[in-house]
């Protein structure tokens, strides 16, 4: 049965177009099933492709990188090139003899790629992370989808392409995900461990994260190389405080996200939309969904995470802080559908915690009254990028 598919634009386009034009090598890293080699096949059709997953093709690149790259004058795509990483320091030579030769390369493991990259490409790539698809990326599709059903299904590709649906997408990624990255990374013989540990951290979705509260079998030294991992593989992501120019004592944790909201529903076993409706969890997704949407518009647009949040001793805490220009923007973020003053409350003080300019002020919540002409402005969350840079 044929299934039909459409072709998604990515945001993250337009700025690999640009860079294309100056770097010889473009390297792209993002999870497994973000839409990498989609994206690079379309950006760049006049490029011959390869995949370094294929055994023949790694045979022959391993056996004989040289005339593997020399197939093609004008360049390649090396996609899941982090199998056959000694092919880079091939590529530095090609590219330093002629500048126009162009490669694409593109992996799924930070730790396996960008290392490798750091040290045989440095300066002559330039390095874009690919994420899920952002809100304002399928915002046209999901206009009338509710909340609930956004959380829940996530936002890979496959979704909302057609190829796909959550009840089959999630379970097939995390076993695909086990076999092929942790096995791989960490070789870890009790792989039900660490799927009750991949469990317990979509159960502390946006709290601090605190390896001994993880170590539940597993010493905390464990945690932490687990947590690196899931972090390499982009599963999760670390939300740092912002502890400069302060007044108070502040918390130096980060706090723990998961870079998608689908995976994290299916880890929490939460099998609908309207199961998530009535979760305790819920609150915590969608601050989830806010922060990742947040980097995403940072990454999509080639730059570096901005992002941070506020806690101190008292307990005092902003969600997120947005760091512009030489100051801070404060976001409030509320899972409600109804405004209350109280969403306010932390917002209003924040003057009074941090010494740097504060650059603005917004509530991004589930509901549709919004009010952008005050000092603290409210938004529905389908508007927030008009607050992010």
């Amino acid at each position: 049965m044929n299934i039909k598919t459409k072709y998604i634009r990515r945001e993250l386009s337009a700025v690999i177009e640009e860079a294309y034009r100056y770097f010889s090598v473009i390297t792209i890293t993002g999870p497994r099933q973000s839409g990498k080699t989609t994206l690079i096949r379309n950006l760049f059709p006049h490029l011959p492709y390869y995949s370094l997953e294929n055994l023949d093709v790694r045979s022959f690149a391993e056996n004989d990188p040289i005339a593997f790259l020399n197939q093609h004058v004008k360049g390649m795509i090396l996609d899941e090139v982090h199998n056959a990483p000694n092919l880079l320091s091939y590529i530095q030579g090609m590219v330093d003899e002629d500048a126009d030769r162009r490669f694409i390369l593109s992996g799924s493991s930070q730790f396996a790629m960008l290392k490798k990259v750091s040290q045989s490409l440095a300066g002559r790539t330039a390095v874009f992370e690919l994420l899920p698809l952002s809100y304002s990326e399928v915002r046209e599709t999901v206009t009338d989808t509710p909340l609930d059903h956004l959380l829940f299904n996530g936002f890979y590709p496959a979704i909302y392409s057609g190829r796909n649906v959550p009840k089959f997408l999630y379970p097939a990624y995390m076993k695909t995900y086990l076999d092929k990255d942790v096995r791989d990374l960490l070789q870890i013989k009790d792989m039900m461990q660490f799927h009750m540990f991949i469990r317990l951290c979509a159960g502390r979705v946006d709290s601090l994260f605190k390896a001994s509260e993880l170590a539940i079998g597993i010493s905390s030294h464990t945690v932490t190389a687990w947590l690196s991992v899931l972090q390499a593989s982009y599963i999760v992501t670390l939300l740092p405080p912002y502890f400069e120019n302060t007044r108070k004592r502040l918390t130096k944790t980060p706090k723990l996200y998961f870079m998608d909201t689908g995976l994290a529903c299916y880890l929490l076993g939460i099998e609908s939309s309207e199961q998530l409706s009535r979760d305790k969890m819920r609150g915590a997704l969608f601050e989830n969904f806010i922060v990742t949407e947040a980097l995403k518009r940072r990454y999509n647009q080639g730059k570096e995470s901005n992002l941070y949040f506020y806690r101190d001793s008292n307990q005092n805490e902003i969600d997120l802080l947005l760091k512009k220009g030489s100051g801070l923007y404060g976001i409030e973020i509320k899972s409600a559908m109804t405004y209350h003053e109280d969403f306010e409350k932390t917002l209003k003080q924040m003057n009074n915690w941090i010494k740097v300019p504060i650059e603005g002020k917004a509530v991004v919540y589930a509901g549709t009254l919004e009010n952008t002409t005050g000092k603290i402005s409210l938004l529905n969350y389908a508007h927030l990028d008009d607050v992010l840079e």
